[in-house]
C-alpha cells in the first residue's frame, strides 16, 4: 500500500509540473505527509517502486533431499567401517601366512642342515676317544694341538645350535634316549640314566641323535 501512494503522489506531482510548467529543476520536498517547493530537479519519468519480494518457501518435496543425504551419507560412513574391518582382518591374516611361511622355511632350513651335522658327529666321536687314550700329565704339543682343534669344534656347533644332551642323572625319556643296557641296581633311583654309552646331541628343538645310555631298574 505504502509503495502504491508513493507512486500516486509522484504521478500527481508529474501532472502539476506538466500543468502549472513549474520551473524544470525544482525539488519536491515531502515531509510529514505535505509536498512543498525546494531545490529545482528535472522529473523525467515517474518512479516505480515495488516491494521487494521475499523468499520463496522451500516445498516440502524438496525439504525430503536434504533427509535422503542424511541417509545416503549414513550408509557410505557404513560401508567404509566395512571395507575397515576387512582391511584390518586381511592385514592380520597376511601377518599370520608370512609368520607361518618363515617358520616352515625356518624348519624346511634347520632339516636341510641336521643331515650335514649327522655326519659330522662320528667325527667328534673319534676326537673324543682320541683323547681319552691322552695321558693327562704328560701331554706332548701334538697332543694339545688335538685338544685344542676340538675344543674349537665344539664352540663352532654350540654357536649354530649344537649341544650334547648330558643324559646322565636324567630320568629315561624315549623321545632323548636310546636304552642299550638295563643294571639292577638298588641305590639308584628306578628310571634313571647311569651311563652314557653313546653322546646324544640336541639341534635347537631337534633330536640330532638319539644318546645311548645304560638305565638302572
Amino acid at each position: 500500500m505504502a509503495n502504491r501512494s508513493m507512486n500516486e503522489k509522484l504521478k500527481n506531482l508529474k501532472a502539476e509540473k506538466e500543468g502549472e510548467k513549474l520551473p524544470a529543476e525544482q525539488k519536491i520536498v515531502i515531509k510529514d505527509g505535505e509536498e512543498t517547493a525546494g531545490t529545482q530537479v528535472t522529473v523525467d519519468e515517474e518512479l516505480d517502486i515495488t516491494e521487494t519480494e521475499r523468499p520463496k518457501p522451500v516445498p516440502k518435496k524438496n525439504r525430503r533431499g536434504g533427509k535422503q543425504i542424511q541417509a545416503q551419507l549414513e550408509a557410505a560412513q557404513e560401508a567404509a567401517e566395512g571395507n575397515k574391518e576387512k582391511y584390518t582382518r586381511l592385514l592380520a591374516e597376511f601377518d599370520n601366512m608370512r609368520a607361518r611361511n618363515e617358520k616352515e622355511n625356518a624348519g624346511m632350513s634347520d632339516k636341510g642342515a641336521l643331515e650335514a651335522l649327522k655326519s659330522i658327529l662320528p667325527v667328534i666321536d673319534n676326537f673324543e676317544r682320541a683323547l681319552e687314550s691322552v695321558n693327562q700329565d704328560e701331554k706332548t704339543p701334538f697332543e694339545e694341538g688335538i685338544e685344542k682343534i676340538y675344543r674349537q669344534l665344539m664352540d663352532t656347533l654350540e654357536e649354530i645350535g649344537v649341544k650334547p644332551m648330558d643324559a646322565v642323572g636324567k630320568e629315561f625319556d624315549p623321545e632323548f634316549h636310546n636304552a642299550v643296557i638295563h643294571e639292577e641296581n638298588e641305590e639308584l633311583e628306578e628310571n634313571v640314566v647311569v651311563e652314557e654309552m653313546q653322546k646324544g646331541y640336541m639341534y635347537k628343538d631337534y633330536v640330532l641323535r638319539h644318546a645311548m645310555v645304560k638305565v638302572a631298574n
